[in-house]
């Protein structure tokens, strides 16, 4: 006989863990809400290191409950508008390009790109939307004014995720009734039919649960050790597999980027994330290529040059060791992996929460009434978010084999042994036709064909095939390039920078308490 799913069992904190919790506690669900378990071990610390997220973590946040302005003060949070790669094609020190969140203006991509050829003087990025100008200035998105979760342009954020897993795990007890079992899981329990009846705990002795989320990490407790899923090791493609990371604070008044920077070295690459009181700084690289201390040496002198009144503290470094891979199933009988449990693929622009969000989505707009359809919720998981690692490892990988430097990291990545047959054949594709979304037909694709431009057309430049240059729609596109620039200008006059914005709303805290406090 069928069962209902009334008890849901999260093993594992962290960012996915307290999300998971949060959006289930909080989904407006038609019937009675499923109960909802989390259990964390009580002496694992999330790394903290400074996290990028995609633009859909505004949505997610609306659902759970936090309002904008409490959630960029619990978690230090700054804006993101997209990412900013520095010596990526050949290392000269005008090697730069942008991929921002907002897309390119709506039409034939072929008509685009020949309104882009009106303007040779800017980049594509430039031309296609404000918000390069808006990046470039160090500008917020949006005004103080504006609603909740509203901006100028689209626009994500940066943030401490130590800080994020705290208010989340904060608001999911407090408020959205999640139960919070300080404990360390000592056994998964299987049934008969090959699923997980029951974790047992040190101090807590057994939970039961009729579906279960692991959110351990990479131990992958459950879906990796107890049921024995696969892991696909994806390093064949993507050779990064080490970080170091090192939290540095900056004074009073100095600009926060609008971007995530990823500055390119001879073995990878390093990250620089802004947020009010620091900057999260990493060296991204691979142990083929790099030793561990090179590493440190390349930090080092990034640090140094980014920010030469600040002292390197090598005590401060954290190494990050990593795989770059997925498993083989995701949903595997009534257990759902989700974070790096799941998956995860180097850092390079912050696939890492947007699948958590999307596989939180999938779960809950799908959400299965009883164990009966548990299989079938399972395959159509699995076949979905194999398609999604999938095309993460292709998009990351375009960054690579796009480069010209001469380092044998980066020569070894442009080696076609390394690259994928789905990317190959793209490439060879789009030179003669721009990304469009006949490449990504998902409805919900990662990484959509507007990224793909950005990241193609930022490192090739502009097409060598005419036929892209001139089309019977062509020139009306020129008239929006124009309308492009224009509001860049308008906006650049009217946005607050980050530092303005993030600063009046840390000191409007202390005068909101005030007013609250009167009004009791």
């Amino acid at each position: 006989m069928a069962r209902s799913i009334r008890q849901i069992v999260i093993v594992g904190g962290g960012t996915a863990g307290w999300l998971a919790a949060c959006r289930i506690a909080a989904h407006p669900w038609r019937e009675a809400a499923p109960a909802v378990t989390l259990i964390e071990a009580p002496d694992i610390a999330p790394l903290g290191v400074g996290e990028g997220t995609w633009p859909t973590m505004r949505g997610t946040l609306a659902r759970i409950g936090i309002g904008e302005a409490e959630f960029l003060r619990a978690c230090d949070g700054s804006f993101k508008q997209g990412s900013r790669f520095e010596g990526w094609v050949t290392g000269a020190p005008d090697d730069s390009y942008l991929h921002p969140f907002t897309a390119p203006p709506d039409g034939v991509a072929d008509d685009v790109l020949a309104g882009w050829s009106a303007v040779p003087d800017r980049s594509f990025a430039e031309a296609m939307t404000a918000q390069a100008r808006i990046c470039r200035l160090d500008c917020a998105p949006r005004q103080p004014g504006m609603p909740d979760y509203a901006g100028a342009l689209n626009y994500a954020y940066h943030l401490d995720a130590g800080k994020l897993a705290t208010m989340l795990r904060q608001r999911a007890v407090d408020d959205l009734g999640v139960q919070h079992v300080r404990d360390r899981v000592t056994d998964v329990v299987c049934d008969a039919s090959g699923g997980i009846s029951r974790v047992e705990t040190k101090a807590n002795g057994p939970i039961e649960g009729d579906l279960f989320i692991d959110c351990t990490g990479q131990s992958a407790r459950l879906i990796g050790f107890a049921l024995q899923v696969p892991w696909i090791d994806r390093g064949d493609v993507l050779f990064n597999d080490r970080a170091l990371a090192v939290q540095v604070p900056v004074s009073d008044g100095s600009p926060i980027a609008s971007q995530t920077v990823a500055i390119a070295h001879s073995a990878g690459w390093t990250w620089d994330i802004g947020l009010p009181t620091r900057r999260g700084i990493g060296c991204v690289y691979s142990s083929r290529h790099m030793s561990d201390d090179n590493a440190l040496a390349q930090l080092r002198r990034y640090v140094a040059q980014a920010l030469p009144d600040v002292a390197f503290r090598p005590e401060g470094v954290r190494q990050l060791t990593f795989s770059s891979g997925h498993r083989g199933r995701f949903w595997q009988g009534n257990c759902l992996a989700i974070g790096q449990s799941a998956g995860f693929m180097e850092p390079l622009e912050a696939s890492a929460i947007v699948m958590i969000e999307l596989s939180l989505d999938m779960l809950l707009d799908n959400f299965p009434a009883t164990d009966a359809s548990l299989s079938l919720h399972a395959e159509r998981f699995n076949r979905l978010f194999r398609y999604r690692w999938d095309r993460i490892v292709d998009f990351l990988k375009l960054h690579y084999v796009l480069s010209r430097r001469e380092e044998p990291y980066w020569r070894d990545h442009c080696d076609p042994a390394s690259t994928t047959s789905s990317l190959a054949d793209l490439v060879v594709l789009w030179r003669e036709q721009p990304p469009s979304g006949y490449d990504f037909p998902q409805r919900d694709e990662v990484f959509p064909a507007a990224s793909h431009q950005y990241v193609l057309y930022g490192m090739r430049g502009r097409p060598e095939n005419d036929r892209t240059l001139h089309t019977p729609a062509g020139a009306a596109m020129e008239g929006t390039m124009q309308q492009i620039h224009q509001r860049g200008r308008a906006l650049a006059s009217a946005l607050p920078t980050n530092r303005a914005y993030l600063d009046a709303l840390r000191d409007a805290e202390p005068r909101e308490a005030a007013v609250a406090g009167a009004d009791r």
